[in-house]
């Protein structure tokens, strides 16, 4: 965050002098002098979201500067809610959520640091251009952005050139304008003891090698499976086919912030409301009935979509704990061969 706001102050800083009322920002409606002020005011509304857990809406402030303030004055505006909003990412727990509408109603930390990271990446962009003058942020921030909240959008050449595509800023070879965009911040589904946490392609690529993901793991964890999940998480958003909220979910025990395995889905459903789920557990957190709610939580939201109508789980036949999981969770057993047993679950009234 901190990088983000340095490098957006220090290159307004040295255009500060100019006329910023009177010029458009790049694209935007808005004058430089109202993008400027905008900026400020994402980055203490974000700090305020974080900061006070807020769960069902915006917090019900604004703020404005005070009569007679130029660019410069502008600028350390700027400058002062990103401190107060880098405050608010570093002292928030890893497992806080506080509103935010797309597209799930809610952001963790990184989230909002994401969200305050491309507010102020874009819109120093658009009043670079209004003024005529380049700006290219480092590529690491973009990633960061891109990794965290357009976990939809393939990368691209460069960071920053796929993150102004991606916002309709910019053009990219072989891909049609953006003409309209959300970012998305992962999806999270609660259960009594449980949470799932949707994985994001940041944290699938370092769950994929040797990271925690962000997470801090039950002794033993993450598991093989675990892993294997996460690379094709990360596969499937390179080539641009990852949907995130049928990809992976690590399991979170909520007593305790721990993580506890993951559970997932293999693809988007297909043609017809077909999608396969799989899971696993580190070995200290089996039987004690966390796959089986965590199944049953998944399962439940996958059918509630219209475009479900089937969950489909195979199992080698000699994994007898996983059986009685699926069991539990109300799936049946429809088909089996030398290796493995199909089960279904189906939503209510489906034939």
């Amino acid at each position: 965050m901190e990088q983000a706001v340095d490098e957006c102050v220090g290159l307004l800083g040295t255009v500060a002098g100019r006329d910023w009322e009177g010029v458009r920002a790049g694209g935007l409606e808005w004058s430089c002098r109202q993008t400027a002020v905008h900026i400020a005011e994402d980055l203490i509304a974000y700090a305020g979201q974080l900061a006070g857990r807020e769960p069902e809406g915006y917090t019900p402030f604004e703020i404005s500067l005070e009569e007679g303030t130029d660019n410069a004055g502008a600028l350390r505006v700027i400058r002062t809610m990103g401190a107060l909003f880098a405050s608010a990412i570093r002292t928030a727990p890893r497992e806080v959520r506080a509103f935010h509408p797309y597209p799930f109603r809610s952001a963790n930390r990184e989230g909002f640091a994401a969200m305050g990271v491309a507010e102020v990446l874009l819109h120093t962009h658009d009043i670079a251009e209004g003024l005529g003058t380049t700006y290219e942020p480092d590529p690491a921030l973009c990633d960061f952005v891109l990794t965290r909240i357009f976990p939809h959008v393939q990368p691209g050449p460069t960071p920053w050139r796929t993150l102004l595509w991606a916002t309709g800023r910019g053009e990219l070879p072989g891909r049609a304008p953006v003409t309209a965009w959300r970012w998305s911040n992962n999806l999270v589904i609660e259960t009594d003891r449980l949470t799932l946490e949707g994985v994001t392609p940041a944290a699938a690529t370092d769950l994929s090698t040797v990271g925690d993901g962000g997470f801090a793991w039950l002794e033993g964890g993450p598991v093989e499976g675990t892993r294997v999940g996460a690379g094709l998480v990360y596969k499937q958003y390179e080539d641009g086919v990852h949907r995130p909220e049928w990809g992976m979910y690590v399991i979170v025990r909520r007593e305790d912030d721990r993580a506890l395995g993951a559970i997932g889905f293999h693809s988007v459903p297909d043609e017809a409301g077909r999608v396969e789920v799989g899971y696993d557990l580190v070995p200290g957190a089996r039987g004690q009935g966390y796959a089986t709610e965590a199944l049953r939580a998944l399962s439940a939201w996958a059918l509630a979509r219209d475009e479900v109508r089937t969950i489909v789980a195979n199992v080698e036949r000699d994994n007898q704990p996983s059986h009685n999981v699926l069991a539990r969770a109300g799936f049946t057993a429809v088909a089996e061969d030398a290796e493995q047993v199909t089960y279904e679950l189906r939503e209510p009234g489906a034939p």
